[in-house]
């Protein structure tokens, strides 16, 4: 065989791999739309971003709530993107931070971001009937609030201009979010009630104090009522930040009220990291949604 020929075929291979390993590696196309104001307070616009799967029609929603203490964190940072893969179109959304506004603002921004998703479904093309809504720490307590707050008028606030949408969503997924204060109060009083946790300042603590009415409206445990939707939890054994009985207290009140809920305890882990979102704990977030949102009767 001569050096040309040998040369020509090798040539032919490479290009075989190369275009192979490209087929094999290319991501499923998505659309990506950025910096959309869904509600403007006073002079600040709060925006969200929306990640749609192309080819995909009338796709179930996820609305992610990013964490940071309340004030701090971005939507930039979605950590189940990889839903996007499965058929699903994200909703990453942004609301003010208690250095500007002390709770309930928070969750009356959250809410108006649920409002306007449904008001403007039809143009973006998913399903305004099939919304979850997922949140990690911050975002974890904003996300259950939304799931068992529907239809309480002081937490839906007048943010927006679709007050006549409804806010209600159809399933939660918590990452190690706060959900009873009060308990906070007595079993974590070191972060409750000192500048160490986010909450201090958005419940509008001051000398080392906090009201406890704000502690109880601003916690998911108040709310709990059996008309809520599905709930799936997780947390770290080893989280220091908000500690394992939060999630532990959502979850024995989900089952008293007869709820459907499932709490993932992860051994070792701490407050936050990869595993939460990866492997098999991803996949148990994506059977979840398909039997809460894609299955759903």
């Amino acid at each position: 065989m001569t050096s040309v020929l040998i040369r020509v075929q090798f040539t032919v291979i490479c290009l075989i791999t190369c275009v192979t390993f490209l087929h094999a590696e290319k991501p499923a196309q998505l659309k990506v739309v950025r910096d959309i104001v869904y509600a403007n307070v006073g002079s600040h616009q709060l925006k969200l971003d929306l990640h749609l799967p192309a080819n995909v029609r009338n796709p179930p929603l996820l609305v992610w709530i990013h964490g940071g203490g309340w004030r701090a964190g971005s939507r930039k940072a979605v950590k189940l993107s990889g839903l996007t893969q499965h058929g699903y179109a994200i909703a990453s959304i942004s609301y003010r931070f208690s250095e500007k506004a002390i709770f309930p603002a928070q969750i009356h921004d959250c809410k108006a971001a649920i409002r306007w998703l449904r008001a403007n479904a039809e143009g973006y093309g998913y399903n305004a009937d099939r919304i979850a809504v997922a949140g990690s720490s911050a975002g974890g307590h904003l996300a259950l609030l939304l799931g068992v707050s529907g239809g309480d008028a002081e937490l839906e606030g007048q943010v927006g201009k679709n007050l006549q949408q409804s806010s209600r969503v159809q399933a939660v997924i918590d990452y190690y979010g706060p959900s009873d204060f009060v308990l906070r109060g007595r079993t974590q009083p070191e972060r409750a009630y000192t500048d160490k946790s986010g909450s201090y300042a958005l419940l509008g603590g001051k000398e080392g104090l906090v009201a406890p009415e704000m502690e109880r409206l601003a916690s998911p445990a108040t709310y709990v009522s059996e008309d809520d939707p599905p709930l799936l939890v997780f947390h770290g054994t080893n989280d220091a930040t908000v500690l394992l009985d939060q999630s532990q207290r959502i979850t024995e009140l989900y089952k008293a009220a007869g709820l459907d809920v499932q709490l993932v305890v992860l051994d070792g882990a701490g407050h936050g990291g990869k595993k939460f979102t990866q492997g098999e704990n991803f996949d148990h977030a994506l059977h979840f949604l398909n039997k809460h949102l894609k299955h759903a009767p």
